[in-house]
């Protein structure tokens, strides 16, 4: 069951990783977890009021982000959030295809045809002055009734969701292979701590297996 908020929505971090903590190779290739953790995954998305993704995922994965890997109406699809501070989101992606409603969030620094352009495919969010204040798109999300939202973000947005106490539940799918590479993603990049003493702290509340990958929920601790 999740847990809703009548402030920000409850948000899910979900990702899945290899055992070396790598979500993606440096060539953006993210083929990782079993058929059983797409159905997990997708039982999720048709759980949840929204699903949240960075620009960089909808320009190398170009994903749908439906639920379609399990028996779904068009009405079990939640509302596609993409964070997108300089409106690149192509306008042949299938986000903004007409299976889901779409929110792109943009910053000041997007250029007005490029806001233009994107609105008349769906509705755009002007939040924030050099990047997407993730904070405030919060706010605007619960607003609109988001409860709940699943964040499937790069490494990059996961970060800085984590660092700004946004996120209230971490579900890791591990699978048992090494990727290894410098430049290849991991779960969390960013800037990242100083010290280990400054880290996130989770606390373990379920794991299991599911097929030969193994699954992890934590809850984070934002004291």
């Amino acid at each position: 069951m999740l847990i809703e908020t009548n402030k920000k929505p409850y948000i899910i971090l979900n990702c899945a990783m290899t055992l070396d903590g790598k979500i993606a190779t440096k060539t953006g290739s993210s083929e990782i977890s079993g058929e059983l953790d797409l159905i997990r995954v997708h039982e999720l998305r048709k759980e949840v009021d929204a699903i949240m993704v960075g620009i960089n995922t909808v320009l190398v994965d170009d994903p749908k982000l439906t639920v379609h890997k399990i028996p779904a109406n068009i009405e079990n699809n939640p509302l596609r959030v993409i964070i997108d501070s300089k409106a690149r989101t192509p306008l042949f992606s299938r986000v903004l295809n007409s299976d889901a409603p779409t929110i792109i969030a943009v910053s000041q620094l997007a250029h007005p045809e490029k806001i233009n352009k994107l609105n008349k495919k769906t509705e755009v969010i002007v939040c924030g002055k050099k990047q997407v204040d993730l904070n405030l798109l919060m706010d605007k999300l619960a607003l609109n009734g988001v409860k709940t939202l699943m964040l499937e973000g790069g490494s990059t947005l996961n970060y800085s969701m984590i660092i700004a106490n946004l996120v209230s539940e971490i579900r890791v799918c591990i699978a048992p292979i090494i990727a290894g590479g410098k430049e290849s993603k991991t779960l969390a990049d960013g800037e990242g701590v100083q010290y280990m003493k400054e880290a996130v702290k989770l606390k373990l509340k379920k794991s299991y297996n599911l097929g030969e990958d193994l699954i992890l929920e934590y809850q984070v601790n934002t004291q």
